[in-house]
């Protein structure tokens, strides 16, 4: 048995990776150059080398078993599907198309309010944040030189709805990697995370629509915009797929197929290259899972030698209502995410932990899973050191268009409102299941 006080230094390599990747990226000034995946390898061969009176072989099995797990290997395999769809969307014009066909649209009046709408759809068919900024931030140059001072404001508008898509969409890998560590459907977390974040979209809406007034007449014609319908429907076709309830897995199967069959019968790709594209598309998640099942294994070494009834005991030991409980869980993610720069990589770390904090307070785990995603997309919106700033700083600084991160950061409502709203759920709203529980008690 490992006394008291060692399960504190079980959690040395988890300690380590923080401050090195923290460290590293600070003084590079750039929270992605980092190798993450060579960091976390190093942190569990120390967590190998810890506590030798336990022998290797138990060590081994422990991680092993965490790192094999049904939920994590299932987790890996909608990651590469994720990534297949993706790339094939991206071969074929999918990705540009979907967002012709939704600006083609666009009243020219509703600029801002439109934009955060744009982001919000096309995160949620693609599944990626960055994906989005980086597709629509070009054409926001374009806008600006209609309507000169919009570009901030409309960079806000388009991470903000990318966030939205990133928290919700069924494909996005931070609403897989909430949803496997609770245990929980796609479907169930969605209508739990749409109430959270629904109010606060509208807010952002409405605060843009307002921000609209104060801007000069639109005169881009985005009626001449080319779109293909047939190269959105794949992803009309998933997130129904998805809403109607059928597994994400299968939806994923079923787009990647779509985009095969429309790639070689109605464009000019090869079968051979659209192959190639989905094999792309597994090459771009091949990190993400590895780093998933290195840290599912440390994460069952840091268990074997106590960490994690270290960290429940301190998280829980004061806790004496559901309440706090989540605002416990919201707290580590804000905090980890701060840290890491990384939405996907915090829930993949917290979410361990938020379940154990979950079964023991009896939360609900569709109420949990929301709370990681929410919080994590929240922090991660906001960072000025974060993927989503970078890269629409980097896409219209490359049109020529210059603009500092603090420019940008009074604009990003949406995350600072999803961030607010989770916090006021948390002490001010339970779920009706526990209401209920409250009144037969």
């Amino acid at each position: 048995m490992v006394s008291e006080k060692r399960n504190f230094w079980a959690l040395l390599p988890l300690i380590i990776f923080i401050i090195v990747y923290f460290s590293i990226s600070v003084y590079l000034n750039d929270f992605y150059s980092v190798p993450a995946l060579v960091v976390f390898v190093a942190v569990t061969l120390l967590a190998f080398l810890q506590f030798p009176e336990i022998s290797f072989d138990r060590k081994l099995k422990a991680f092993s078993q965490e790192a094999g797990n049904e939920t994590l290997l299932l987790m890996i395999l909608i990651f590469l599907l994720a990534g297949a769809f993706s790339q094939l969307g991206n071969a074929i014009g999918g990705i540009q198309s979907i967002a012709n066909f939704l600006l083609h649209f666009l009243p020219a009046k509703f600029i801002l309010p439109g934009f955060f709408l744009l982001a919000c759809l096309t995160s949620i068919s693609i599944g990626t944040s960055v994906g989005t900024i980086a597709t629509l931030a070009p054409i926001t140059v374009e806008i600006d030189q209609q309507i000169p001072g919009s570009l901030a404001l409309l960079i806000g508008a388009i991470i903000g709805g990318a966030m939205f898509g990133d928290n919700l969409s069924f494909i996005s890998d931070t609403t897989v990697a909430a949803t496997r560590t609770q245990e929980i459907d796609m479907k169930t977390k969605f209508k739990a995370n749409i109430q959270l974040v629904l109010p606060a979209a509208i807010c952002t809406i409405l605060f843009f629509w307002y921000a609209s007034s104060d801007l000069p007449p639109v005169t881009e014609n985005t009626t001449t915009l080319d779109f293909d319908f047939l190269q959105t429907l794949p992803y009309l076709i998933v997130f129904g797929l998805a809403i109607y309830g059928l597994n994400v897995l299968w939806a994923l199967v079923i787009g990647v197929l779509a985009f095969l069959l429309i790639g070689v019968l109605v464009y000019d790709n090869t079968f051979l290259a659209l192959i190639e594209s989905i094999n792309k598309g597994f090459n771009s998640m091949f990190e993400l899972s590895l780093m998933c099942l290195i840290i599912g294994g440390l994460v069952g070494i840091i268990r074997l030698h106590g960490g994690i009834d270290y960290l429940t005991h301190l998280f829980t030991n004061r806790l004496k209502t559901k309440r706090q409980a989540e605002l416990s869980i919201a707290t580590m993610t804000a905090l980890v995410d701060a840290t890491l720069a990384n939405n996907t990589l915090t829930i993949l770390i917290v979410g361990n932990l938020a379940k154990e904090i979950s079964e023991k307070n009896q939360l609900s785990p569709k109420r949990v899973a929301s709370i990681l995603d929410t919080m994590s997309c929240s922090i991660q919106g906001l960072l000025p050191y974060g993927a989503q700033i970078l890269v629409a700083l980097t896409a219209t600084a490359s049109l020529g268009k210059v603009l500092s991160p603090l420019s940008i950061i009074p604009y990003l409502i949406y995350p600072i409102l999803i961030g607010i709203s989770t916090i006021v759920s948390i002490l001010f709203f339970r779920p009706k299941s526990e209401l209920i529980n409250q009144k037969i008690q």
